[in-house]
């Protein structure tokens, strides 16, 4: 595709941005990661409801945004967690390809397999993101933190 000459210039002047983006979204990334897993609920961490993400050490990701899964013997549900978050305004997305091989696009297309891709459907079932927009105010993210820790207390 080619651009017109006032998208390129839209686009120049956005990508002048990237680096603050980058920064913003790492920074509001960690804050909520710092807030949710040093919450305990009574004696229970909140690791042992939530699969947090991890990154390797050498690893510089730009991180789109916050997934958490819902451990599988938590007596929760990530629908149930998702319900009352976006009843708070609060947008989230579930995983949005997950176990590729579930996409209808995919149906009659040649592929391989290796086992029953337990995992990959796991994760498509049970993830969640949201949001580390390079626009959230601290006040914002502790709204969520604080909409995330009475969704899992429920």
């Amino acid at each position: 595709l080619k651009a017109t000459d006032m998208q390129a210039a839209v686009g120049c002047a956005q990508a002048e941005r990237i680096p603050f983006v980058i920064k913003r979204r790492w920074e509001n990334f960690l804050y909520l990661y710092n807030r949710l897993s040093e919450w305990k609920m009574g004696e229970q961490p909140v690791g042992e409801i939530l699969i947090f993400p991890k990154w390797l050490d050498r690893a510089e990701p730009s991180p789109f945004g916050f997934p958490l899964t819902v451990r599988p013997k938590s007596r929760l549900s990530r629908d149930k967690i998702v319900s009352h978050l976006e009843a708070a305004n609060i947008e989230t997305r579930t995983m949005f390809g997950g176990n590729i091989l579930r996409q209808p696009g995919y149906k009659n297309i040649k592929h391989r397999k290796f086992g029953d891709l337990k995992n990959s459907d796991f994760v498509m079932t049970n993830t969640f993101f949201v949001g580390v927009h390079p626009g959230l105010t601290e006040e914002m993210l502790d709204y969520v933190v604080q909409k995330i820790r009475e969704a899992i207390s429920v």
